[in-house]
């Protein structure tokens, strides 16, 4: 039999993802939003009307018996309110997608969670998250070979956010193209503000961990509302060997609403969290049946 209590979830932060990790939430069979956590300057900002009737509070604490937190906020101040949050003994979920920087975070966020007797699932987005699933999988199939991928076309809501917090920046959009074979260019958007320096912004985002990497061209406009669209996608795909059989060829695409999946893989992540012992977690490290609601021996029976 399933344990039919539901487990207090509370929402950290409501941009494009939060408000999907709230959808997913309230669609779910065994968890509860216990409310939404904002920022005081941005409780004033009205939310959908279907969020009628949930808690919206500046502060976690002032939530009761939450177990697990939903951090949406920008990636760079994650490791921050996870450290916090973790220390008041609530388990959180994040979707950080910085991935040079991702094992440095797991290994910070490792100790306090542990210590805690808590659980942190780090980077439970889509890439890095399930994307890096599949990625693993690939690999177990052809343990030498090399794998692609490839994102977009779309905007990506991380690099965007990052754009965003730019000085003399008034609005922006990042945006994805691939170029094939793991390559991409980065077409950035940017409403300057008056009197801002248009070639320090450029140059300010060109030099960001997020770009500087990639072909990055930065276009001045003056609006980007009609570039807005949450869509995007991935194509995975790996050139091995199996055994010392070669040419063994894998794809994987999808089509997506950035949003809407980041949302539902953080809420599968929130699952797969309390069932884990204390310490911080990537998703490929944790066993992908914990992620779903339902009895085990059931779901196995259906999906082996």
């Amino acid at each position: 039999m399933l344990n039919e209590r539901k487990h207090k979830i509370a929402v950290v932060g409501c941009g494009n993802i939060g408000k999907s990790v709230v959808r997913s939430v309230l669609a779910s069979k065994d968890l509860e939003l216990a409310g939404i956590v904002r920022r005081p300057g941005s409780l004033r900002i009205p939310l959908p009307p279907e969020f009628a009737g949930i808690p919206i509070v500046s502060s976690i604490e002032d939530l009761e018996c939450v177990e697990t937190a939903c951090l949406t906020v920008p990636t760079r101040c994650v490791p921050e309110y996870a450290e916090e949050i973790l220390s008041l003994g609530i388990n959180t979920v994040d979707s950080y997608d910085i991935h040079g920087e991702l094992i440095r975070v797991k290994k910070r966020l490792n100790s306090i969670a542990k210590q805690m007797g808590k659980v942190a699932v780090i980077s439970a987005g889509w890439d890095p998250g399930t994307d890096s699933v599949i990625r693993v999988l690939m690999e177990i199939m052809a343990p030498s070979g090399i794998t692609f991928t490839d994102f977009g076309p779309g905007i990506s809501m991380g690099h965007t956010t990052v754009v965003q917090a730019v000085p003399g920046v008034k609005d922006a959009i990042a945006m994805t193209f691939p170029k094939g074979s793991g390559l991409h260019r980065r077409i950035v958007y940017i409403v300057p503000e008056e009197n801002a320096d248009f070639s320090v912004i450029r140059k300010t985002v060109i030099s960001d961990p997020y770009f500087c990497n990639d072909e990055t061209v930065v276009i001045r406009t003056d609006n980007v509302e009609m570039l807005r669209d949450l869509g995007h996608g991935v194509i995975i795909g790996r050139k091995g060997t199996s055994g010392i059989s070669c040419n063994q060829r894998f794809q994987y695409e999808m089509r997506i609403d950035n949003p809407a999946l980041t949302g539902q893989v953080m809420v599968g992540a929130v699952r797969a969290g309390l069932r884990q012992a204390p310490g911080a977690y990537t998703l490929p490290e944790l066993p992908l049946i914990d992620f779903l609601y339902g009895d085990r021996d059931s779901l196995l029976e259906r999906l082996v």
